[in-house]
């Protein structure tokens, strides 16, 4: 299961384009360029840049508003994410969605929601049709430990279970629901322990190592595609950045995100891919030297890009537009 050295360097540059992106969007914030509530995923990278270097192209994926980086490692056009990020036109949903609703057929991102635990069901429903055309596909459901405390989860896990639907559930556990810890809020210790509830497989893993995540995806993706019914991986990791950008982070414990910043994730296994000879230093800096140049085209193109206008109100309602 352990992943090979081409595999390891997409997982590095899904990582990279993931963070750089996330620097630059709270930077843009923070300059007042940009205008948004912005949910940081920084130092959850290389949970969905392990888990899609294990997915096709045509397989789907559901996440959440914290979810900037499951989009990119699943291959949303980073020009488009940006100019819907910021409300733009010419964004993945014409600047309609906004940050907490891309969405991105193309690439197999089908729905970000900022309901907490609905992109469970939603995947549930992806993944049935995938079971009655019997296209293959699988699809995975991004989702935070709070949403394991929604009614939406267990009624996904368990109709997923009973109809053996090709879904994986991926939780990623950053030890915070909003501003609530995990386990004043959790009466489990691992969210993982709750698949045996729904007679399917359940693993913990540190979500900060992307080679444990890689060998835990491709067992269950190959199960889910083999017709075996899906499995619900829970990924260790941290929120680095607090619940929404501006938080002041009063929730935590003294010195805990500092703690956490030991383990970030990012450049831990960039040193890891040197010391084992599977990357030479200039080779992992030619990666980030080009997603740099790339996240700020990105944000120009977003600038530059213009509003919908009122005309696109009445527009993507209907199957059969009503107005013009």
């Amino acid at each position: 299961m352990t992943p090979n050295r081409q595999t390891l360097l997409e997982i590095f540059s899904k990582m990279s384009l993931s963070k750089q992106s996330d620097e630059k969007m709270r930077s843009a914030i923070k300059s007042g360029k940009l205008s948004l509530p912005y949910y940081s995923a920084r130092g959850q990278e290389c949970i969905p840049a392990a888990v899609s270097a294990c997915l096709r192209t045509d397989d789907y994926i559901c996440t959440i508003y914290r979810g900037m980086h499951d989009a990119l490692s699943k291959g949303v056009p980073l020009k488009l994410l940006w100019a819907e990020y910021a409300g733009k036109a010419s964004g993945t949903c014409k600047g309609k969605g906004g940050p907490m609703h891309i969405t991105h057929p193309e690439s197999g991102v089908m729905v970000t929601t900022g309901i907490v635990g609905s992109s469970m069901p939603v995947a549930n429903g992806l993944a049935w049709a995938s079971q009655l055309s019997g296209d293959g596909r699988v699809t995975v459901a991004y989702f935070g430990d709070g949403a394991s405390n929604i009614g939406a989860f267990h009624e996904a896990l368990n109709l997923a279970s009973l109809w053996k639907l090709p879904v994986i559930f991926v939780c990623q556990n950053n030890h915070y629901s909003e501003h609530t810890r995990f386990a004043a809020g959790t009466a489990v210790d691992r969210v993982s322990r709750r698949a045996d509830s729904y007679s399917m497989p359940g693993v913990t893993v540190n979500g900060n190592d992307p080679v444990d995540v890689y060998a835990a995806a491709e067992l269950a993706i190959a199960r889910a595609r083999a017709g075996d019914g899906p499995t619900l991986i829970e990924a260790m990791t941290f929120r680095l950045f607090g619940h929404v950008f501006g938080d002041d982070d009063s929730v935590m414990l003294p010195g805990e995100r500092e703690e956490a910043m030991k383990s970030d994730p990012y450049p831990i296994f960039r040193s890891r891919l040197i010391a084992e000879g599977n990357a030479a230093e200039d080779e992992l800096a030619e990666i980030e030297a080009a997603h740099a140049l790339q996240v700020n085209d990105a944000l120009r193109y977003a600038l530059e890009s213009e509003y919908p206008g009122v005309n696109e109100l009445c527009h993507d309602v209907y199957a059969t537009e009503t107005l013009s």
